[in-house]
């Protein structure tokens, strides 16, 4: 694991050298395919160097983390061009991609919490140093602070469980179980937030909105998976007093995710429906962990994985219309199968893939989400039912008013996809629909 961190440290000196923008790409997918042939054992951590060592959870994310940084230079051809502090670009990517594979890569739970934390300082650069308006400043502060305050009782939680146990090591803690429950709420919080659960989520589309492409590509890809990795990691401490409170957290996230499902169709801004869309998915992933059976655990990695994609690739389409428009509202983008009917089928199939349509990951996902939580109680049905409804409801509101429809006058000068913006797309797409044939070694896993 550690030659893995040493080729990302040594990818910084790239940063700086006149027109590598390209190297960079293909120096990521390079490692990613490097990455992709490590040797794995079902049962155990392995490939294990100095702190670090890798299991099949951290395994998919880690190579989620690499493919969707690397998606995110692509993106961000606009910089290149006009010569936007492209230097500093690429290296803000290079150590946030450093942070995440420390994140889930590490083994001892205080340094898990330092990169868990540390990841949110490259985030930040990225929303204040390449927002598009005076407004991230706000935002900015928003995602800071929310996920700060939750963060420290996690840190004397972790504080805690150092003294009472003498070790800090995440494997070894599945032989304990702790029934504490401020110690169960300090240590989850950080994580609710981080998801984000219903209640906590309003940083979310404020800091989706006010981001460039590559900071909302990294926000929905990874950070929110940061959350759903750090709960599937914690809660086998809290297994006996799991069974007793998790039903709060299942209540809230079934009721907040109908609710913010409803919200969609409400926003006028792309970028914040589909923000708000990640909300309504990630609160089926909090509500399957939360069951704490074996459907649960499946159905949220492998939901985590895409919608990691899917959203990821979502944000890529929104800011290909807000670049030749300079628009976000669904007023001014609208019409578009009129100057793109390529780019319409790309909007049609992620929009699909976000809808849980065959044959995407999202579909798997959400079956085994949907078991785990009727097996966990009949009630749920009623939820999980609205929720699949108005999530169909919002993607086709969104395709509908983006593609259909008479287009905006005031367009005078127009330009059609370019190749790099279909690579993009495709990236996104064939991992996220073909994943699904290797799908057994997913339940193996687990």
């Amino acid at each position: 694991m550690m030659k893995f961190l040493m080729m990302f440290i040594f990818m910084i000196p790239l940063c700086f050298m006149k027109n590598m923008f390209w190297l960079v790409q293909m120096m990521l997918m390079l490692i990613m395919f490097i990455f992709m042939n490590l040797s794995l054992n079902i049962n155990n951590f392995c490939n294990l160097s100095y702190m670090m060592g890798c299991d099949l959870i951290s395994f998919g994310l880690i190579l989620l983390s690499i493919w969707i940084c690397m998606l995110m230079v692509m993106a961000s051809e606009s910089l290149y061009k006009n010569n936007f502090y492209i230097n500093f670009f690429l290296l803000n990517i290079i150590i946030l991609l450093i942070m995440l594979y420390l994140t889930f890569s590490v083994l001892n739970l205080f340094m898990f919490y330092l990169f868990f934390e540390g990841s949110l300082i490259p985030t930040l650069m990225l929303i204040v140093g390449w927002g598009y308006q005076p407004e991230r400043i706000q935002a900015g502060m928003y995602l800071l602070f929310y996920t700060l305050f939750a963060s420290l009782p996690m840190l004397m939680g972790i504080f805690f469980i150092f003294d009472y146990l003498n070790y800090l090591t995440i494997y070894f803690m599945k032989f304990f179980n702790m029934n504490l429950y401020l110690l169960y709420m300090s240590m989850i919080l950080a994580f609710l937030v981080k998801m984000p659960m219903y209640f906590v989520h309003l940083w979310l589309p404020k800091a989706h909105v006010e981001a460039p492409v590559s900071g909302s590509m990294i926000l929905a890809g990874i950070m929110l998976k940061l959350g759903g990795y750090g709960l599937l990691r914690i809660l086998i401490l809290f297994q006996n007093i799991g069974m007793k409170m998790n039903f709060i957290w299942i209540i809230i996230s079934l009721l907040g995710g109908l609710y913010i499902s409803l919200n969609c169709f409400c926003q006028v801004d792309m970028k914040s429906l589909i923000a708000y869309s990640s909300v309504a998915h990630m609160s089926l992933v909090i509500g399957g962990i939360m069951t704490m059976n074996y459907w649960g655990y499946l159905g949220s990695y492998i939901m985590m994985i895409g919608h990691g994609l899917c959203s990821s690739g979502m944000f890529c389409l929104a800011n290909i219309n807000y670049e030749r428009l300079h628009s976000r509202s669904l007023f001014m983008n609208k019409g578009m199968m009129n100057f793109m009917p390529s780019m319409s089928l790309w909007w049609f199939l992620l929009m699909s893939s976000n809808m849980a349509a065959p044959p995407s990951m999202n579909l798997m996902g959400e079956i085994s989400l949907i078991n785990s939580l009727v097996s966990w109680s009949w009630l749920s049905m009623i939820m999980l039912i609205l929720m699949s409804f108005f999530s169909a409801g919002y993607s086709l509101y969104l395709y509908s008013y983006t593609q259909h429809g008479k287009y905006n006058l005031s367009i005078y000068s127009f330009y059609t996809g370019v190749s790099r913006e279909y690579l993009m797309l495709i990236l996104h797409w064939l991992p996220l629909n073909m994943l699904i044939l290797k799908i057994e070694s997913f339940m193996i896993w687990f």
